[in-house]
């Protein structure tokens, strides 16, 4: 269902214009449609299992790489370095970039919709259990952790100090 600029820029607390330019570059990447008239607005050009963060970044933000040197798309030399093949910063660098692609390009929409949905329930339920004196519950956030990353644990109310 296609969302109205007016609509997502109030809801979200984002000035229109600079909503607007936000789109139209999506658009214009394909990651969006637009429809004109009554019941018009913007759509995801793809189901959202079929994008990814990756290319959202990329559309928005140009390539995923920490330095210049190591970009697949928009490399540039660096101006200090001797030799690239034995550089200690690239090659640490080309390691980060190529695990934020992976993570990236492996995450789509539809799994971060998901997340935060999960994230949002088990805030709400925690909400309650603060609510509720004398009910401690245990909020494990496996589903928000990075991946290899350690679940958080929450405990409500908080343990005070003595």
């Amino acid at each position: 269902m296609p969302m109205l600029v007016a609509q997502l820029a109030c809801e979200e607390s984002i000035p229109k214009k600079f909503l607007e330019q936000i789109l139209l570059e999506l658009k214009h990447r394909g990651l969006l449609q637009s429809k004109k008239g009554k019941g018009g607005g913007y759509l995801l050009a793809r189901p959202p299992a079929q994008i990814s963060m990756g290319e959202v970044i990329r559309a928005l933000d140009g390539p995923i790489a920490p330095i210049p040197c190591v970009s697949e798309t928009a490399y540039i030399k660096c101006a200090e370095c001797r030799d690239e093949r034995t550089c200690g910063i690239r090659m640490v660098m080309k390691e980060v970039r190529d695990a934020m692609c992976g993570i990236l390009d492996s995450t789509t929409l539809a799994q971060v919709v998901e997340s935060v949905g999960e994230a949002a329930a088990e805030m709400r339920a925690a909400l309650r259990a603060v609510r509720s004196p004398g009910q401690a519950v245990a909020v494990t956030a496996a589903t928000t952790r990075p991946p290899g990353g350690r679940p958080v644990r929450l405990d409500f109310p908080p343990k005070r100090a003595r």
